[in-house]
This record gives structure tokens, C-alpha cells and sequence, in this order.
């Protein structure tokens, strides 16, 4: 009985057998086959080795999408810890990344140069060779004692935990592991990357979005890596580094002291900032930004608040209020609205107002109504002798914004959740998925948007931070990471029916999958606990600051 597979992009094929996916690409006329890593069969991520037994549609994942550049990442993740396991017989954990380079350290000792220079050599090898990265589907006992042999304890305890039966596995080279999404299913397809040794570490380095066959630029910020790798010693030390510690202590009853320890830690950090503010009694403006969705509300709030404890009154500006209406909106590449763009704000206004209130003079503030896209009346404000101006948004450290104001009165704070809790020791819930999960649930509750429609803006998002925000990252004075160790336990009970909502035929679909694929492995955490002060009620509500 024969079949059809539509393309995308390319000819409808015929078979009367079944086929791969591979082979369907090799027999059509698809445009950028060299730039193929994987693929969706009817919506689903799949690897290219994938087989095709009745009608499909097929749309190839490349290498020039963020989605190819995801499959690529994972892929040379893979290949560096199975060759660490395999050659120098060492596990490797991922703790961070940092402008699009991943950190990996190992538990049983310091990497040196000549180990980072053999695993490269390793990689390379397999890539050059042509090793294959097989999918494989074992029941959950067998997956459980395959990562036990491997001694990938976290990652057993973690399928425990979930329950998932069957497992997918991939096997590289005699070594297992699981992921959240498909993977290249030949090395050969990952043969761009660099590995930086980095302080008994090391870092690896993929390929760009704009050029695939040039490796990311690998950008050292001490700063940034401190601040990370000692949250990453809080989470060690209170053994909640992964999905798995999370599960244990929530199966134990312990989610509302896991809760009230992560925001006690953010009132530490708050109230050291505030310190660092009062030592610097010349400062009149504080200028908060980071990403969308990183808590910057709410921050700048709590703040004030600690400010207020230091006898320091403030008053806050959001410049999310001073977005153009949206017919005004400048495009991007794509000719689509490029909300992150500096020029998606009134910036001639921003300046006006921010000197005038300095000057002691009074501003009517506008306020942004998200929902029908335009600038409607505000209210008056006006700062009191001795006041300090709070400004927050995603451009709140770019200098057009306060040219007027000379550094020595302006102190900066980049907002971010920069790291928490990874689902396993390999795969990480990154900063750009967090803030995705929590952009959902607001975007739902505030301004009226489906999931379909946040999932399809965000890819923009995330180009727009990296162009617009992170490069001013290490500019700023103090940096507050505003993860918290238990937020995508209680995000996930807002977000899965959000996701599941994305109807099947949706460009998205494939991307609100993956989203659940990822949540599958955390538990949940009701919001009962969370305090009203928390970042976190800023997205799914109840907010003492709304």
C-alpha cells in the first residue's frame, strides 16, 4: 500500500515502503539540504533517521532557525559528555551559559587544558567519522539501570520521579542519555564548535544563527560567572541543583520551606544592593532593565521598599508605559513588529520626563494599554526633595535613554533569572525558557494573548534581548538574578493548559510540544505558599504590587 510525504518546501513524494526521513530529503529538491539536522513529521520533532510508514507532512528543522540551532546545541552537548564519560571516564555536569556558550564542570575533579584539548579532538573525530546517534525506546526499568551503570544517579532518580514508560534514549558511541528534544542523528551534521577551558572547566561553544559555519564568539565575563557558579553552590548546597532534588523534597512535604528559603534569599540579595546604593549618596536615578519577563516589575518595587528601610524615599517610572502606539511599531527583518527594539519606545518623551521629574518638576506619566496597543492617560507624578527616580524596562541600562543624567548620579542593575534549577545534570532549563514559561502565563492574564500567539512573537523576543539588552549586561553595577529554585514547579500547573491549547495545524505546535516534553520531568508545586511579594506573583497573579 503506498503512501504520500508532502514537504515543505519541496515535492510531494510517493512510496510503497517504508523510508527515513533522510532518504525522503535525499530524493527531493529540497533548497538547503546541508543545512537539514532534523525534522517534523505531522508536527513532531523527530531526527532525520526517523522512519516514515503512511501519509506524512514533513518540514525540515535547519540550521538558520533558532529550532536547528536548539537540535545542534543538544547534539554537541551530547557528544562532549558521552566523550568525557567514554575517554576520560569523568561525568560532566552543565551549570550555566553565558552569551550562548555552555559551562560543564566535573564532580570527580578539575578539568585541565589537555583534557578540553583530548574531548575536542574526540568530538571532531566523531564528527569526521561520521559516528552515528541512535534513538532507541527502552521500558522504564532498563532506562533506570542504564543510567545507574552509566553512574547517572540524578538522571535515575529523575525518571523515577517522572514516571515516563517507555524511555527515549539516544546512544552515542556506547553511551546513553535522554533529552527533551530530537537530536542530529549523525555527528558529521555537528561539526561546528569550540571548547574554551574555563577555571577547571570548560566551555563549548556552537555555531551562530546568522552563519552556522562560524562558531559563537566565546565572551569572558568574570562578574556574571561569580555571581552565577555561587547561586550554583546555594542550589548544590540545598541539593535542589535538579528536577530530581525537587521531586524528593516535594514527595517529602517540604515545597512551602523550599519557597520561603529561595525568597528569603532574594531579600538578601535585595538588601545588599540597597546597601551598596546607600554608600553612594550622590546617586539619584536607579536603572533597572533585563529581558522580557524577568521580574523586573516586581524588583523594582521590593527595592524600593529596602531603599525606604534605609531611610532612601524613591519613586518608580515603567517604561513599558512609554511604548508608541502600536501602528508605529518600527519591524523587523521580517517585516513584522519589533517590540524590543529601542525604537519601539517613545524615547524623546522618556528623556523629557526623566529630566523634568530630576528637576523637581511635575510629568503627567502615560500608561500603555497592552490590549488595544495605544498610550492612554496616566497620572501625575512628581519627585519630593531628597527622592530617588526608579526607572525599569528591557532598555533601562542603554545610555539614549538618560543622556541627560551624568554617570556618577545613575546606578545600574541588570535584571535576569540567570540560572536555577536544570532538569538534569545535561539538560538545562535555560534563562530564555523560564522567562518563555513565565511570559505565557502573563501574557494569558493581563494582555489577552493565546499561547499560540505568545509562542509565535517570542523567537523575535529572544532576538531582540540579545541585540538590544545582554550586551549591556556586564555595564551594570549590580546584577540580581531573580530565579527561583521552585518557580517552574508552580508555573507548570498555570502554563500546561495554556500549551495545550496550540491547536495541531499551528507553525507552534511543534514548539508548545517541546514545552511539555520538558515539563513531563517537574513536579508540581501548588501557589498556595508563594508569598504575595514573590517575583513570581507578578506572572501568575496576586501581586501586593498590582
Amino acid at each position: 500500500m503506498s503512501f504520500e510525504i508532502q514537504i515543505k518546501g519541496a515535492r510531494t513524494l510517493t512510496s510503497d515502503k517504508t523510508v527515513t526521513a533522510r532518504e525522503a530529503l535525499e530524493l527531493t529538491d529540497f533548497p538547503k539540504k546541508e543545512t537539514v539536522v532534523a525534522c517534523r513529521v505531522n508536527r513532531e520533532q523527530r531526527p532525520l533517521s526517523w522512519e516514515l510508514v503512511m501519509d506524512s507532512y514533513i518540514e525540515f528543522i535547519t540550521t538558520d532557525s533558532i529550532e536547528g540551532i536548539e537540535v545542534y546545541t543538544r547534539t554537541i552537548a551530547f557528544m562532549l559528555t558521552a566523550a568525557a564519560t567514554r575517554l576520560l571516564g569523568v561525568r560532566l555536569h552543565l551549570t550555566q551559559s553565558m552569551f550562548y556558550s555552555y559551562y560543564y564542570e566535573s564532580p570527580e575533579r578539575a578539568l585541565t587544558e589537555d583534557d578540553c584539548r583530548a574531548l575536542g579532538e574526540e568530538m571532531r573525530r566523531m564528527a569526521r567519522e561520521d559516528e552515528p546517534i541512535r534513538r532507541e525506546v527502552f521500558p522504564l526499568d532498563v532506562a533506570r539501570a542504564i543510567m545507574r551503570a552509566q553512574g547517572y544517579e540524578d538522571k535515575d532518580q529523575l525518571l523515577r520521579y517522572a514516571g515516563t514508560d517507555p524511555v527515549i534514549l539516544y546512544r552515542c558511541g556506547g553511551v546513553y542519555d535522554f533529552f527533551g528534544g530530537a537530536l542530529a542523528d549523525r555527528a558529521s551534521l555537528t561539526p561546528t564548535f569550540e571548547l574554551h577551558p574555563y577555571r577547571g572547566g570548560v566551555f563549548i561553544s556552537g555555531p551562530t544563527l546568522s552563519d552556522p559555519s562560524k562558531t559563537t564568539a566565546f565572551s569572558e565575563s568574570p562578574k556574571l560567572f561569580k555571581l552565577i557558579q555561587e547561586h550554583t553552590a546555594w542550589l548544590k548546597n540545598l541539593s535542589v541543583s535538579t528536577c530530581a532534588g525537587i521531586h524528593k523534597i516535594v514527595t517529602a512535604g517540604g515545597s512551602r520551606d523550599l519557597i520561603m528559603l529561595c525568597e528569603a534569599l532574594h531579600t538578601k540579595m535585595l538588601s545588599k544592593i540597597s546597601e551598596e546604593i546607600e554608600a553612594r549618596p550622590d546617586v539619584r536615578l536607579l536603572c533597572l532593565a533585563g529581558p522580557s519577563s524577568s521580574g523586573k516589575t516586581t524588583s523594582s518595587r521590593r527595592l524600593r521598599v529596602q531603599l525606604l528601610a534605609s531611610g532612601i524615599r524613591s519613586r518608580t517610572l515603567e517604561l513599558d508605559n512609554y511604548f508608541v502606539d502600536r501602528e508605529h511599531t518600527p519591524l523587523d527583518h521580517n517585516g513584522k513588529p519589533d517590540f524590543e527594539a529601542l525604537e519601539a519606545l517613545d524615547l524623546k518623551l522618556v528623556n523629557e520626563q526623566i529630566a523634568a521629574l530630576l528637576s523637581g518638576e511635575e510629568v503627567d506619566v502615560p500608561k500603555f494599554d497592552f490590549i488595544t496597543g495605544k498610550r492612554t492617560k496616566g497620572w501625575k507624578m512628581r519627585l519630593a526633595p531628597g527622592e530617588m527616580l526608579v526607572i525599569e524596562g528591557i532598555h533601562g541600562l542603554n545610555s539614549r535613554l538618560t543622556e541627560s543624567v551624568p554617570a556618577g548620579k545613575k546606578y545600574n542593575i541588570f535584571i535576569c533569572p540567570l540560572t536555577g534549577t536544570n532538569i538534569d545534570f545535561h539538560s538545562r532549563l535555560g534563562t530564555t525558557d523560564t522567562r518563555l514559561l513565565r511570559r505565557l502565563v502573563r501574557d494569558a492574564r493581563t494582555r489577552g494573548h493565546s499561547a499560540e500567539a505568545t509562542l509565535a512573537q517570542w523567537p523575535s523576543v529572544v532576538r531582540g534581548s540579545f541585540r538590544y539588552i545582554f550586551p549591556y549586561q556586564d555595564n551594570a553595577d549590580a546584577i540580581f538574578n531573580t530565579a527561583l529554585a521552585y518557580e517552574v514547579p508552580v508555573l507548570k500547573g498555570y502554563v500546561e493548559p495554556l500549551l495545550r491549547t496550540v491547536p495541531e495545524d499551528s507553525p507552534v505546535y511543534g514548539e508548545a510540544q517541546r514545552l511539555l516534553a520538558m515539563l513531563r520531568f517537574v513536579p508540581v508545586i501548588p501557589s498556595d505558599d508563594v508569598p504575595n511579594l514573590s517575583i513570581i506573583r507578578e506572572f501568575i497573579g496576586g501581586s501586593c504590587f498590582e
